[in-house]
């Protein structure tokens, strides 16, 4: 009977699931589908047939990471079981790292707001102003 924890080849879907790139399988397959995975520099299919050796790239947000799959599982485990599964390559922990260290240095978003939330009496005024200003539209 075939061990589910350690197959010869599962399905990259299942495979990305349970090495915990993703937090469901149908999120997998969606960003397979998408085109933001790859294996072995071929776009990639949800069904794909995964084994050990075989190079996969993906990206997550802004960043991409190039994985080598060391072990094979259809079953989800703990996150050091499912790190086991695969090894990073130092070029892509290096972008991750400088990805991150990018937008620690970037400019918080709520810096740029200069007031707060439109106030009660400031919405009626926009409301008012929208309600008497003319268009283009409405001259012609």
């Amino acid at each position: 009977m075939p061990d589910p924890t350690h197959p010869e080849r599962t399905r990259l879907d299942k495979w990305l699931w349970a090495a915990r790139f993703y937090k469901t399988r149908s999120l997998a397959a969606e960003e397979i589908g998408r085109g933001r995975v790859s294996v072995n520099d071929q776009i990639a299919k949800p069904a794909r047939e995964l084994r050990a050796g075989d190079r996969v790239t993906l990206r997550q947000g802004a960043v991409t990471r190039q994985i080598e799959v060391v072990g094979l599982s259809q079953v989800r485990g703990p996150a050091p079981v499912a790190q086991a599964l695969y090894r990073e390559t130092p070029q892509s922990i290096a972008a991750r790292e400088a990805a991150a260290a990018q937008r620690r240095l970037g400019a918080e978003p709520a810096d740029s707001l200069r007031q707060g939330r439109p106030t009660k009496r400031d919405r009626r005024q926009l409301v008012d102003w929208n309600r008497w200003s003319a268009s283009l539209d409405d001259i012609g």
